[in-house]
């Protein structure tokens, strides 16, 4: 009877070094997936969860609209205004998309422009959800004083200005870096202060208003490209009233609500 002739396949190398090469290259593939797995989960996670500045000058609720998009009771908000450190919310939806929010102090501190540069430079975020508030901020209290701050209008507009320019100036700086266009929200809150007002406040916020505000954000598109920077501009009610209110507390629902929509399209999370 003839002998069957076992031969092994030339890819492989025979003997004991044959299998401690085939060993070590099986080794070294798995250590390779275990090097990138926490890279493609950290992609995942990023793709579901993208990370949003939330910038703005002091007073203007920043930190009050991130609590109503994380869906915190308005009773869990500090009435203090002017958070001196970075605030993270998280927006948890249905079919594991949401949102991380990084509410950046709006004070011109030391801490603010710290929470700038990572937001901004060390781990880009996102997107952008810039508060604004049509003038009407909550002023507030020199250092060392009690009671209530006082601003008029004018000023707190001014301040606004000052703030967005600072700002703009990461974003655009962002937006150059990156490979992938980059979304920028105007919110423009505190509607229910100003009701009769709100298309005039949205029309002043706005790219190619000819307003102060809108003569900034023509320059940061410039700046930018205005390929690799989109801009939206959205009315919003943190705080909804009673029957009385000028905004009700359904109405400021909707604003939220639509707000949050926006900002699920442009993470491509619709």
């Amino acid at each position: 009877m003839a002998r069957t002739s076992h031969r092994f396949p030339r890819s492989l190398p025979r003997g004991r070094t044959g299998r401690a090469a085939l060993g070590a290259t099986v080794a070294g593939g798995l250590l390779s997936a275990a090097a990138t797995a926490p890279e493609r989960v950290s992609q995942f996670f990023r793709r579901r969860y993208p990370t949003v500045a939330v910038t703005g000058m002091t007073g203007v609720g920043k930190s009050q609209l991130a609590d109503r998009l994380a869906g915190r009771s308005p009773g869990s908000t500090t009435a203090d205004v002017g958070s001196a450190v970075m605030e993270r919310r998280t927006r948890r939806t249905s079919g594991l998309h949401g949102f991380r929010f990084l509410v950046v102090p709006g004070d011109n501190a030391a801490t603010r422009l710290g929470a700038l540069d990572e937001v901004f430079h060390d781990e880009p975020v996102d997107g952008v959800l810039h508060v604004v508030a049509n003038g009407y901020a909550t002023a507030r209290r020199a250092a060392g004083t009690t009671g209530a701050g006082s601003a008029t209008r004018e000023q707190q507009l001014a301040a606004e200005l000052e703030d967005f320019a600072i700002t703009a100036h990461r974003v655009a700086s962002m937006a150059v870096r990156r490979d992938k266009p980059v979304w920028l929200v105007i919110a423009v809150s505190k509607v229910d202060l100003y009701p009769d007002d709100i298309d005039a406040a949205v029309h002043y916020y706005s790219p190619g208003s000819g307003s102060p505000f809108g003569a900034k954000l023509d320059e940061l598109r410039a700046l930018a490209g205005g390929a690799r920077l989109s801009v939206d501009v959205l009315p919003v009610s943190s705080q909804g009233g009673d029957r009385n209110a000028a905004v009700s507390a359904k109405r400021s629902a909707v604003l939220v609500d639509a707000l949050a929509v926006r900002l699920a399209q442009l993470s491509g999370h619709v």
